[in-house]
């Protein structure tokens, strides 16, 4: 007996699968109990970490005549260090907090606890990320590399502003299945270790692939935005198209539809998903001896 509980605490297995929805059911009711402040401060914080990732990967983006799909890979790498630093650093990001729905449909939390933890942390992730993106433009980042970097971060903005609705819909929900995906494959390690290498694959994929992050959007429009104040004639002669660039084009034809994609896709397609298969009434018991050999 003292043997097999030694084991169970040594263990260094990954998690299968039902231990994984076990623990993010229970990751979900706590996080939907935290109290204002605290989720509020994390939640600036995970804005905060998406932002720096997002200057890595423009860094990575800027100039240089490497093949495209290389450096779009390499920016997707980079920018992971932005859910690594919220994984493992501990903070509150909107787009995984998606697969609180999984608490929800086991019903430990009710709607309106979830309603209120996605509208705490999305309002603390805008200021994050907007507030790194006030310091970077005070900065005057964007002059680096002899405007290497600015030119890169207007044409990524001017990009994601000429999306059409739809687009930014449908590039939103893939977007959030990977993040989400990269979230519950952390669920399963047993250190951190494993937490990094979980969370990067999944986030450079949905970088290099160019589907839509609500959150990285919020830094990445709002300092070409702000950009457009700092240093007008910068942005004159290197944007392709300055006038497209308004806060109305991003709030409404970008970050609405993007962030409804993103729910879509997190929610839908992977929370709800995992509740079913893993966590709804009525299932067999194979998935409890399953949890048994995963604890160790």
């Amino acid at each position: 007996m003292l043997r097999a509980d030694v084991t169970r605490v040594t263990s260094l297995d990954a998690l299968l699968p039902p231990a994984m929805a076990r623990r993010a059911e229970a990751v979900g009711a706590a996080k939907s109990a935290m109290d204002a402040g605290r989720l509020a401060t994390l939640a600036v914080l995970a804005g905060s970490f998406i932002a720096l990732g997002a200057i890595f990967a423009t860094v990575a983006l800027a100039g240089g005549d490497a093949p495209w799909g290389s450096t779009r890979v390499l920016a997707g790498v980079v920018f992971s260090v932005g859910l690594v630093l919220v994984v493992v650093g501990g903070a509150e990001l909107f787009t995984g907090n998606n697969l609180i729905v999984m608490a929800w449909a086991g019903r430990r939390v009710r709607a309106g606890a979830v309603v209120r933890n996605w509208t705490i942390v999305y309002a603390g992730n805008f200021a994050g990320a907007l507030g790194v993106a006030l310091a970077v433009s005070v900065a005057r980042l964007h002059e680096s590399g002899g405007g290497a970097l600015g030119t890169a971060a207007l044409a990524i903005a001017t990009a994601k502003v000429r999306l059409d609705f739809e687009q930014a819909v449908a590039l939103g929900v893939l977007c959030n299945v990977l993040v989400c995906l990269a979230v519950w494959l952390s669920y399963s390690a047993r250190s951190t270790t494993d937490r990094v290498v979980a969370v990067v694959p999944p986030i450079a994929a949905f970088v290099a692939a160019g589907f839509e992050h609500s959150v990285a959007n919020m830094y990445f429009v709002p300092f070409a935005l702000l950009l457009t104040h700092v240093d007008p004639a910068f942005v004159a002669a290197h944007a392709a198209d300055p006038h497209v660039l308004t806060w109305g084009r991003f709030l409404v034809g970008n970050l609405l539809p993007v962030t409804l994609g993103n729910l879509i896709g997190g929610t839908l397609l992977v929370g709800l998903v995992y509740w079913f298969v893993y966590l709804r009434p009525g299932r067999d018991g194979r998935d409890a001896a399953e949890t048994d050999v995963a604890d160790g």
